[in-house]
C-alpha cells in the first residue's frame, strides 16, 4: 500500500543515482507508465530507476539508515527536532516524518521493481537478447527483496505488493501479510532472482553475489545458521574479488569506492545525484551540521586501542573539540552508501558458526575482522563458553559498523533488546505504521501498543 500522495503521481519517475554508463543518465527524467519499457533501452531506463529509487535521500540515501542506527546505542541527536529524538529514546511515535519518508521511498523502490518484473517479460525488442532480459529481472527481483527485508525488520508484517500502482486505486485495501509471510516473499524473490543473474563481480550493480550476501543475511535473521554460513562462505572464498581491506579506514578514506572490501555500494557523483548523509555528520567547520555524531560510549570505543584498533579513523574533532563521525566526508557529497561490505560476511558466518558449536572456525572468522583493525585475536580462552563468544561478535559488530545501520537491527534480531537498550516492551521492538498510511488505506492496522 502506498502514501496517497505517492499513489497519485502517475508518472514513474526514473531519476538516477549515476555509476559509470549503466546509470549515468540526466536527473530527473519521466516518462509516462504507458510509455516505459517497450525495448531495450526504454526496460534499462527503468531499471535505473529502481536503482535511483533504492539509492533515495529517503531510502539508503538517509532517511532508512538513519533509523537503524539512530536507534541503536551509539549516536546522539544533537539538534532541536523531536521526531530524531523518539529513535534516540526508544519512543517512535507514529506521526513520525522518517518512518513516514522510508516508508513511501521502500514503496516507491517496490513499484518501480515490480514496473520492471511486470514489463520486460513482454519485451520482443532483439537487442534485448534472453541474458539481458533475465539480468534485469533477477536485478529487479533482488532489489524488491532487499526492500521487504528493511520492511519486514522495522515494521513487522507489510502489504505484499507485486504488481505496479499505476492509478491511485490500484492496489488499495490489501491487507498486512504476517511477518512470516513477509519474510517468505523475500526468499521467494531471491530464489528468483539467483539463477537468473551472471557469477560476475560487481561492486555497484546486483549480481548472483550479491544474491548470496543478501541471502546470508536473511538466513542469519532466520536463524538457519547453517545456510547463514553457506552463503557468507561463498563470498569469503572468492578472495579474489572480496577481501578486508587494511587498514579499515581503506574502504572509504581517501576518496575510495569500490574496494574489495565492497559486495555492494550505492554510487553517488556529488551533482546531480548527492548523498545527503554528508551534511548531518559533518560539522560546520566543514559545511554540515553535525545534527548526527557520536555519542560518547561509541567514542571511547573506537579509542580504545584494545576495542577499537585502527577504527577510530570513524571519528574526528572539529575546531570546538566535538567528535564527529567521518564515513561521510566528500564534498560534493559524493560518498557511497555501503550496503554489504565483506566485513559482515566474516561476522554472519562466525555467528553462524558459533550457533553450530563451531567455536575454533567461528573465532578464526571474528579474528580475521579484528586482525584488519589492527587488533589482537580472541582465543579460546577469552570466549570459553558460547555466550561469550556471541557476545564478543555482537560487540565486534557494534564497532566494525558503528556508523553503519546495523546495531539496533543487531540488538532486536538476537532478544537482547532489554538487556542491552533496556527496552522491555516488546511492541516497541518494530516501529508503528506511519499514521499516513493508516488514514490513506482502512485495510491497514497498526501495531500492537501504539
Amino acid at each position: 500500500m502506498l502514501f496517497k500522495s505517492y499513489r497519485l503521481l502517475v508518472l514513474l519517475t526514473l531519476s538516477t543515482s549515476s555509476c559509470t554508463n549503466f546509470l549515468d543518465v540526466k536527473p530527473l527524467e519521466s516518462i509516462a507508465d504507458t510509455q516505459t519499457i517497450t525495448d531495450q533501452n526504454s526496460a534499462l531506463t527503468a531499471l535505473r530507476g529502481v536503482y535511483s529509487a533504492l539509492a533515495s535521500s529517503d531510502y539508503y540515501g538517509t532517511s532508512f539508515q538513519s533509523i537503524g542506527y539512530l536507534s541503536g546505542d551509539n549516536i546522539q541527536w544533537t539538534g532541536s527536532q523531536s521526531q530524531v529524538q523518539e529513535f534516540i529514546n526508544k519512543r517512535v511515535n507514529a506521526d513520525n516524518s522518517t518512518i513516514s519518508a522510508a516508508w513511501i521511498a521502500i514503496y516507491r523502490t517496490i513499484n518501480r521493481a515490480n514496473n520492471v518484473l511486470a514489463k520486460v517479460p513482454t519485451v520482443t525488442d532483439p537487442a534485448l537478447t534472453t541474458t539481458l532480459k533475465n539480468g534485469y529481472l533477477g536485478e529487479a527481483y533482488a532489489i524488491r527483496a532487499l526492500a521487504y527485508f528493511d520492511l519486514a525488520r522495522t515494521f513487522g508484517g507489510v502489504p505484499l505488493i507485486t504488481n505496479p500502482t499505476i492509478l491511485p486505486t490500484d492496489n488499495l485495501g490489501i491487507k498486512r501479510s504476517t511477518v512470516a509471510e513477509t519474510y517468505a516473499q523475500v526468499l521467494k524473490d531471491l530464489d528468483a532472482a539467483e539463477p537468473l543473474l551472471p557469477t560476475t563481480t560487481d561492486r555497484y550493480r546486483v549480481t548472483r553475489k550479491t544474491v548470496y550476501a543478501l541471502k546470508a543475511r536473511y538466513y542469519l535473521y532466520q536463524q538457519d545458521w547453517a545456510k547463514a554460513e553457506d552463503f557468507a562462505g561463498r563470498l569469503i572464498t572468492d578472495a579474489t574479488n572480496y577481501r578486508l581491506t587494511k587498514p579499515y579506514g581503506a574502504f572509504f578514506l581517501a576518496d575510495a569506492r569500490g574496494t574489495t572490501e565492497s559486495v555492494w555500494e550505492l554510487f553517488y557523483n556529488g551533482t546531480t545525484e548527492v548523498n545527503s548523509h554528508r551534511g548531518q555528520w559533518q560539522p560546520q567547520t566543514n559545511g554540515g551540521t553535525r545534527q548526527w555524531a557520536p555519542n560518547d560510549a561509541l567514542v571511547a570505543l573506537l579509542n580504545d586501542p584494545a576495542v577499537g584498533g585502527n577504527r577510530s579513523v570513524l571519528v574526528a574533532k572539529d575546531n570546538q573539540n566535538r567528535w564527529y563521525g567521518t564515513l561521510y566526508y566528500r564534498n560534493p557529497a559524493s560518498d557511497p552508501s555501503y550496503i554489504f561490505r565483506i566485513a559482515e560476511a566474516y561476522l554472519i558466518r562466525a555467528e553462524a558458526r558459533a550457533q553450530q558449536g563451531k567455536t575454533t572456525d567461528a573465532l578464526a572468522d571474528l579474528n580475521a575482522v579484528r586482525d584488519r583493525a589492527g587488533l589482537t585475536a580472541l582465543t579460546s580462552t577469552t570466549t570459553a563458553t558460547k555466550d561469550a563468544l556471541l557476545l564478543a561478535i555482537e560487540n565486534e559488530r557494534r564497532v566494525e559498523f558503528a556508523l553503519e545501520p546495523h546495531r539496533w537491527f543487531d540488538v532486536v534480531r538476537t532478544g537482547r533488546a532489554g538487556a542491552v537498550f533496556g527496552l522491555t516492551d516488546p511492541n516497541r521492538y518494530i516501529l508503528p505504521i506511519p499514521v499516513q498510511q493508516l488514514l490513506s488505506d482502512k485495510a491497514l492496522t497498526q501495531n500492537p501498543g501504539y
